[in-house]
């Protein structure tokens, strides 16, 4: 479909390489390679190192990795840049190296190409800067354009065919990197972002709202890469291309896209997901889709108007070899390789071939692409949750005002917890629920066992994934007689680590405890509780190890007060079990007295307090409460490097403190 008239597009802006690629792109789709980052770990290269720097000092076996998707049939090599920015790299006290890593990284992917004899196009993979921008971080937003400008300076000045902005999730700061690239050169621009499984970037921007952003910050090519697997991305995609054809037609909508592309070209869409939902097992996190699951959406994607398909976290030479088999034959078959408008999915968000749902627009459209929280875990970033109360009455407004603060504060989800100290409140489903809609943020529901029945425990699963609550954390629970219904019983027909199985082996298999089906498996992530601190180390160590071997995702510790102690747990259970591979969140509660430590020390089993940090809080006198907060903060930075995430733990509903701490990371 041609144009509307108004549309006047000189071609002369264009440079000769923009011109290239986007021909190209309008001759026939183009694809991508696999993952970066899997390959080099398939090398034998663990995680605890910067990967950009890796194109200097093992240069070889980036060729090996570009060798190895060239080979796999890959029109377009990315090049291992995709945190080479000044801030990433300074993490690792490599922020000198910012233009030196860069030009080496696309040189590597330039020798691959010409060994090749194919006209394979490099492009060079960037990514967020890894800092937050203002007002909800420290830096600027001139300092975060200034990043982009030093890095793409090199890469264009190595010789980049085109750059690839990957896995965005703010549009300001992808709004950045564009005017960058396109005051420092003239090379092809195709922007993704990355979205949740509700179809939204963590900032809460929908596909219909990023798809004429992004044209208008001067793409030329947009799309989606990591979020989910080939279904999540093709829902996204399909959505952008649908907005971008209805502003276009649209009187008084259109989007300005005059620099965008040749007057007579189709909307031009890129898809690259990742391998469906990493599990762990057996101390590995592996990627289920396989290279013939990701062949089989080819078809899809390019009827949907996508004119660069690749793979995204998980993904391998095997992946792209087989949508290289996929690719030529839709072109031996002569099929209509340039897609127009009249292609798009019109019948309410529906593919013209399946009735699969795209986007979830209601809650009877579950969802099974990996949750936030699990993709943090499978890129083993940095966890902040805290720990809130649902509240004594059916009103959760104050509820979500409050998830609002910690979700601005920087937490990367919330906990949510079920009638804690068996005290009488709304049900954590229901808040978890309330939560996640009104504050936008993902939560972590507490599934205490103590009280339900199995037939209820099913129930309640199959109502917590239906609303698409998929992260829980397996307890025991308080008993009722320290609440305010002594008289409640307390029966149970499943212990945790029994939970925990059930939840991992049957219902995210699609089966009941009885082996009957369910319908659609389950992607429930799942956590357990630990204590680093324990009075009695073997018997707390072979509890851990068997909550791990039931299949636990997660752990969520008891508030933790000695650090020494802390790693010498870990360090004992490594000595019995081997490598403590399950992702650690530990707790960290701020102290709010000198009567609150010793409560805790005296009366809360399993909790241990020094003597010295008691001192401290009788000391500080009216100025305890500071002194909690800082012995907290002291804590975490102290336990940090140890383990992967933290667990706020506010005491009388202090979030305010809990905020500030989060800002402190």
């Amino acid at each position: 479909m041609k144009r509307p008239r108004h549309f006047i597009i000189l071609t002369s802006y264009f440079s000769i390489p923009l011109m290239g690629f986007l021909q190209r792109l309008n001759e026939t789709p183009l694809l991508a390679d696999g993952a970066m980052g899997t390959m080099i770990h398939a090398q034998g290269l663990d995680f605890e190192q910067c990967f950009e720097m890796l194109s200097l000092t093992h240069p070889q076996v980036l060729v090996q990795i570009h060798r190895m998707y060239a080979e796999a049939g890959a029109d377009i090599l990315e090049t291992n840049t995709f945190g080479a920015n000044r801030y990433r790299m300074d993490l690792w006290g490599a922020s000198e190296n910012v233009r030196e890593a860069n030009a080496r990284a696309v040189q590597l992917a330039r020798q691959v190409v010409r060994e090749s004899g194919r006209d394979i196009v490099v492009g060079a993979s960037i990514g967020p800067l890894g800092v937050r921008l203002a007002p909800l971080g420290n830096v600027r937003v001139e300092d975060a354009y200034d990043a982009f400008a030093e890095q793409i300076t090199a890469i264009a000045d190595a010789g980049a065919d085109v750059l690839f902005f990957e896995t965005f999730s703010d549009l300001r700061e992808i709004e950045q990197a564009i005017r960058a690239a396109r005051n420092v050169c003239s090379l092809p621009i195709v922007a993704h972002m990355t979205f949740s499984r509700e179809g939204r970037t963590i900032m809460g921007d929908t596909p219909d709202t990023v798809a004429p952003k992004l044209i208008e910050f001067g793409a030329q090519v947009i799309g989606a890469n990591c979020s989910t697997g080939p279904r999540g991305v093709l829902s996204v995609v399909s959505v952008m291309r649908k907005t971008l054809g209805v502003a276009r037609e649209t009187s008084g909508v259109t989007p300005d896209v005059s620099h965008v592309t040749p007057n007579d070209s189709p909307i031009l869409i890129s898809a690259i997901p990742n391998a469906g939902f990493p599990e762990q097992r057996g101390g590995r996190l592996l990627y289920p889709a396989t290279p013939d699951y990701f062949a089989g959406y080819v078809q899809r994607f390019v009827d949907a108007g996508v004119r660069v398909v690749g793979g995204c976290c998980g993904t391998t030479p095997a992946h792209t070899k087989a949508m290289r088999v996929a690719l030529d034959r839709l072109a031996g078959s002569n099929r209509q390789w340039v897609v127009g408008l009249e292609t798009l999915p019109v019948n309410d968000g529906q593919t013209a071939d399946s009735s699969e749902p795209l986007l979830p627009s209601s809650l009877d459209q579950v969802v099974t692409a990996p949750t936030n929280l699990a993709q943090a875990l499978a890129e083993q970033r940095f966890v902040v949750t805290v720990e809130m109360e649902p509240p004594k009455s059916a009103d959760t407004n104050k509820l979500e005002d409050r998830a609002r603060i910690l979700r601005d504060a920087g937490a990367t989800m919330l906990d949510i917890s079920d009638m804690p100290m068996a005290r009488m409140r709304m049900s954590g489903l229901a808040a978890s629920y309330r939560v996640q809609m009104g504050a936008n943020i993902e939560t972590v529901l507490h599934f205490p066992v103590r009280g339900r029945n199995l037939l209820r425990v099913q129930g309640d699963l199959l109502a917590a994934h239906a609303l698409n609550i998929r992260n829980l954390f397996v307890t025991m629970g308080d008993p009722s007689s320290i609440g305010d219904y002594p008289q409640a019983f307390d029966h149970h027909d499943i212990v945790p680590t029994g939970l925990v199985q059930l939840i991992k082996e049957k219902f995210n298999c699609g089966q009941d405890s009885a082996g009957q089906s369910i319908g659609t498996a389950c992607s429930f992530v799942v956590g357990v509780a630990a204590n680093l601190t324990p009075g009695d180390f073997d018997k707390e160590a072979k509890l851990l190890k068997k909550k791990i071997d039931c299949g636990a995702d997660f752990a969520l510790t008891q508030p933790m007060f000695d650090v020494e102690t802390a790693l010498n747990f870990i360090a004992h259970y490594e000595k019995l079990f081997g490598k403590l591979s399950l992702p650690i969140l530990v707790g960290i509660l701020p102290l709010a007295s000198v009567r609150h430590a010793e409560f805790l020390r005296n009366e809360v089993p399993g909790m241990m307090l020094p003597d010295a940090l008691v001192q401290r809080m009788a000391k500080a006198g009216n100025h305890a409460r500071a002194e909690g907060t800082a012995i907290a903060a002291e804590l975490l930075r102290e336990i940090r490097p140890s383990v992967q995430g933290v667990y706020f733990i506010p005491q009388f509903r202090r979030y305010d403190i809990v905020a500030e701490l989060i800002e402190g990371l």
